[in-house]
This record gives C-alpha cells, structure tokens and sequence, in this order.
C-alpha cells in the first residue's frame, strides 16, 4: 500500500462553500488528495469556490459545463417539486437525467487517457444516488480500468406511520421508487464496477445479492476535525443542556422533540437550542410562546456550517429524532465535539451511533417516539454523572471512524483491492 494511485475522481457535486452532498463531495476529494494522486472533475458551477482553495484548473480539477442540459432539467424539477427543501426524490430524478449529459462531456474529454491507462483507478463520489447510473462503469471495464462507484446512499423507506409528513414533502416520486432500475445503465453501472461502497444497510438491501460480494459498507458522512475542534463541557449540575441542528421540516421531527421535552422544560430540568429554520419554525415559534419557554428554549435560525460548533459546544446532549435521514452527518459533528447523541434507531442516525456511544430510542408512531424521547430525556437529565464516558466514546468514533483523512486512508484501501494489490476485500464497520 505504499504506491500512490492515479486516480480519476469524478465528483460532479463538490463544493467546499455548501453543505451536504456538495461538501462530502469535496471533503473526500480533497482527503484523498494526500493519499493518492488525484485528478477531480466536477460540474463547472462549483469551479470558483474550488479555486479559491487554491486548486489549479487544468492540472489539479476540471470543471465541466453541462449547463445546456443541467439548467432547463433543474428549472422543471424545481417546478415540480412542490416548493423550496422539498420533493427529493423529484430533483434526483431529473439530475440522473442531465448527469448522461454530464458523463458524456467527461468521456469525451478523459476517454483517451483512460483507454491509454494513465490512470489506476476511476472513482464517482457524486451523485451519491444509487438511482443514478453511470455510463462510464462498462467503458472502464473494456479499458480494464478499475471503476469505483460510491458512497452510495439512498433507499430508507418512508416509515408508514409518517405517511402524512412524507405527503407533506411532496415525495409523491417515492411511491414509484424503483422504476429507476429501468433506467439506461442501472445494471451495466453494477455489472461493471469493480467495488461498490454502500453508505447505508438500507442501500445493500436494495441491491441485487449476486453484486454483494462487491460492495463495502463506508457511510459517506465525516467531519472536519479543524471546523469541529470545541468539546462540549459536560457538567454533572444544573439543568441538562440539549440542542437540534437541521432544517425545520417534518420529517427531522424539531416539533416531537419540543413536545417531549416540554415537562422537562417546565420544571427547569432542560434547556434546548434548536438550530436550523424552515417551514416548521412558525410553528415551533407558536408553541414556544404558548408554553411560555422563551426562558430555556431557543430558535437560533440558520447558522453558518463554519460557526456551528460554537453554538453546539453549549449543550451536552445533540437530540436529534429524525425519522428518515440517510446519512446524518449532522450526528458526526455533534458526536465529535464531545455531545452525546440522541437519536431515532432508524436509517443512517441509527447506524452512525452504537451503544455506549450515544442513545437511540426505537422507530414508531408519532405519540410512541414522543413518549421514548421523553423518558430517555428524563432518564438523562437524571443520570448526568454518566454522560461523560458516553461523549468521549462518541467522539472517539467520529475521529476514528469519520475524520476525512480517515476516510481517505479507508478507500485508498479500496483501491488497493481493485488494482489486486490486495487480496482480502477491506472491511471498516460491521454491517
């Protein structure tokens, strides 16, 4: 393992700017930067903020300009989607349309030098949709290139007892899933890869059993140990302190954790930060204010993902009762500053964190979680003296598991075995 690899990245979303899937995008790019020697192509909408990082265009990235095609099929998605954060499954839909386009423009220009194996080993990060083909995966195989795709993650069912939260973000496409395995290149995309790297056990099972042999479970979600520095002070007196980070939408569920929290509240056993803005906040805002909380419950709006941390380092508990996440990089952060994590025992929260390294109350009707959440709060706030070997814990498996140099040690290993200078497929985490 001491060779560095010529790698291909192809990160289509990668910005170093934005959050989510643009910034584990970059995050695991740039991380392998140190581990390998990287070419990353991306989508030219994110081609200033990378320069700005100091990357050379041309020997360090190329940016591809698939606009003729990405602008109009962004301008109906956002049409169809129903409104602004919401209809997912709507806009995945349609980027795995204009991402043809994209690859397309990537052959043209890359397809000689892989043809020519200038390089060890081609990777698509982004999209991390397993609904989204890749054309490429059969022209690196009959180029023997090896193809990497992934980390892949999607396929987390909407529960059923939150049907009415999932008509309320417009994933009407949900319904109909999986007629994207009928899409141009779903099983050539499988067929060909050489290592498939799941995100999530619920995209494993989604994948056909004769492809399993290939793929390795790595989430896609790590921290920046430089923008989560902070640890949490975790004191054994006074109220017990709790905060939520996320989009004020109903699946990530801030309204169930401030109605199971309320008794706490009100008897001073419990203040809550609750950080993020979204459809949700009037309503959160009006609950607030009818209770009389405004005293040990905070809407602190949007914060930037920069300055995050030191709002975060406030609390001693990360509360977090999403009920459809499938990733939950948000529980990494929190977990790597010293909070203990709270959260539902469902989709990627509930394989982020293990037992003695957080709290996971299980998956039910909306009145069912509220009463968990409650208990486990009360038992919390009962119980402080405790929280403190379960933050070290946390924090030790976020940097050791999470830490994007970390990471990119992790899939250099995985190029290791798909160049066979490795016998044994890697293994990180237990399934």
């Amino acid at each position: 393992m001491n060779k560095k690899y010529s790698v291909l990245i192809i990160a289509e979303a990668a910005n170093p700017e934005w959050v989510s899937v643009p910034l584990v995008g970059w995050s695991l790019s740039s991380a392998l930067r140190e581990v390998a020697n990287v070419h990353i192509v991306t989508h030219v909408r994110n081609r200033e903020a990378i320069k700005k990082i100091g990357l050379v265009e041309g020997s360090d990235f190329t940016s591809i300009d698939s606009e003729a095609v990405a602008r109009p099929i962004w301008k109906i998605s956002s049409i169809l989607r129903g409104g602004s954060g919401k209809g997912w499954t709507i806009v995945t839909a349609f980027n795995a349309i204009s991402y043809y386009y994209f690859e397309y423009l990537l052959w043209k220009k890359f397809g000689k030098d892989i043809r020519g194996n200038k390089y060890d080993v081609v990777h698509r990060i982004t999209p991390l949709s397993p609904t989204t083909p890749s054309l490429l995966a059969r022209k690196c195989k009959q180029s023997n290139v090896p193809f990497v795709v992934g980390p892949l993650n999607g396929g987390v069912s909407w529960p059923k007892e939150f049907s009415k939260a999932r008509r309320e973000e417009k994933e009407w496409l949900s319904y109909v899933r999986d007629l994207y395995k009928l899409l141009p290149g779903y099983r050539s995309t499988l067929n060909n890869s050489s290592a498939i790297v799941v995100g999530s056990r619920a995209t494993l099972a989604n994948l056909p059993a004769k492809f399993h042999d290939k793929c390795i479970y790595l989430p896609e979600n790590g921290i920046d140990p430089r923008l989560f520095s902070l640890t949490a002070e975790l004191k054994s007196t006074g109220p017990l302190k709790a905060c939520f980070v996320g989009r004020l939408v109903p699946y990530k569920c801030p309204d169930v954790l401030l109605e199971a929290a309320l008794p706490l509240l009100k008897k001073g056993l419990l203040e809550l930060d609750i950080i993020g803005d979204g459809p949700l906040m009037s309503k959160l805002t009006d609950f607030v204010h009818k209770e009389k909380l405004t005293s040990c419950v905070t809407l602190a709006g949007w914060v930037k993902h920069g300055c995050l941390q030191e709002f975060m380092v406030n609390s001693q508990v990360f509360a977090f009762p999403s009920i459809r996440e499938f990733g939950g990089g948000v529980v990494l952060e929190a977990m790597a500053l010293g909070l203990v994590p709270l959260v539902v025992d469902y989709a990627g929260p509930g394989e982020l964190v293990v037992e003695g390294a957080g709290y996971k109350v299980p998956l039910g009707k909306r009145d069912e979680i509220v009463k968990s959440l409650r208990n486990q709060l009360i038992w919390i706030a009962e119980n402080k003296e405790l929280l403190e070997e379960v933050a070290i814990n946390a924090k030790q498996r976020a940097i050791k598991y999470f830490a994007w140099e970390a990471k990119a040690a992790q899939v250099n290993e995985i190029y290791g075995w798909v160049v066979k200078q490795s016998n044994e497929k890697p293994s990180f985490l237990e399934f």
